[in-house]
């Protein structure tokens, strides 16, 4: 073999094998598959649940006390509609805790190069938003609302509307839970059937004065494999959720919390196909406490 034989050999090989090596790293960026329950900040705890069972799955927990003196909630402002990663969501409004929240138009994603929006393009949240009392995303019948008063009490609204009143809201598609229970349209013989998947979802207790927070990590085969809308469900009410709304999921789970060295990425998100990369999306919630 010529040496310019050897050096094109060696060089095609490189470019094939340099890929697979940046997809290797990003496999090891993820979170360990083990378990953790730990305090974030005041009225903020976190928990990671690695189960195996019925596939592998990473369950990512937070438990937010809304009573909790000095706390926050902020919803992506109006201006400009740019999108937004999580991460730089929760740096530019500097909180403490935030996921991704509404489903949004508009969206493709081809390849890991070819995907919209990116950082900065214009987006649209679906469903009803309201952040700090200005509504700027319209309600729909076919969106529930996570909707929450200036006095920090939290409800879901099934119509797709909140009540006057509301501060902050953000509209996710349909109710998982209601009144302690997964809702019935999730496990009769008629619904749809569905594929484990990526989920977000927010739930609340009777009083509205307690929020959870449910990232499940999915499409990592042997990692997270997601979870089924009816078994998130469940998982919601052993939680003791009086109430919980599914928000948008797949690509776009993601959560993040303020870290000394400034965002921590909390689960593992796969976005254009890669783990460990965040989606930019529409709209955001997200928790401040001093």
């Amino acid at each position: 073999m010529t040496i310019q034989r050897r050096i094109l050999v060696a060089t095609v090989t490189a470019c094939l094998l340099l890929p697979l090596g940046a997809y290797g790293i990003l496999h090891f960026q993820r979170p360990p598959r083990t378990g953790e329950h730990r305090r974030l900040f005041p009225g903020i705890t976190y928990t990671r649940d690695a189960r195996s069972q019925p596939r592998p799955v990473m369950i990512h927990i937070v438990n937010i006390d809304l009573k909790t003196a000095g706390l926050k909630i902020l919803v992506t402002p109006k201006v400009p509609n740019k999108s937004r990663t999580t991460s730089e969501f929760l740096r530019e409004f500097k909180l403490k805790v935030a996921i991704n929240a509404s489903y949004f138009v508009p969206f493709y994603e081809n390849t890991p190069w070819n995907y919209y929006p990116r950082s900065g393009d214009r987006s649209y949240a679906m469903g009803e938003v309201i952040a700090n009392g200005d509504r700027y995303s319209q309600p729909g019948s076919q969106w529930a609302v996570l909707c929450i008063s200036r006095a920090n009490i939290a409800s879901i609204a099934a119509t797709g509307t909140c009540p006057q009143g509301t501060l902050n809201a953000v509209a996710g598609r349909e109710l998982l839970v209601s009144d302690g229970k997964p809702v019935p349209e999730l496990s009769t013989p008629s619904a749809p059937k569905e594929n484990a998947y990526p989920r977000v979802a927010v739930g609340i207790d009777r009083l509205g004065e307690k929020l959870w927070s449910i990232v499940v990590d999915g499409k990592q085969p042997l990692y997270s494999e997601g979870l089924t809308k009816l078994e998130l469900a469940e998982l919601l009410a052993k939680l003791g959720v009086d109430r919980a709304l599914n928000l948008d999921g797949g690509g776009s789970t993601t959560l993040v919390m303020a870290a000394s060295n400034g965002v921590k990425v909390l689960n593992a998100p796969i976005h254009a196909k890669l783990p460990t990369i965040e989606r930019p999306v529409a709209n955001h919630l997200g928790f401040y406490v001093p």
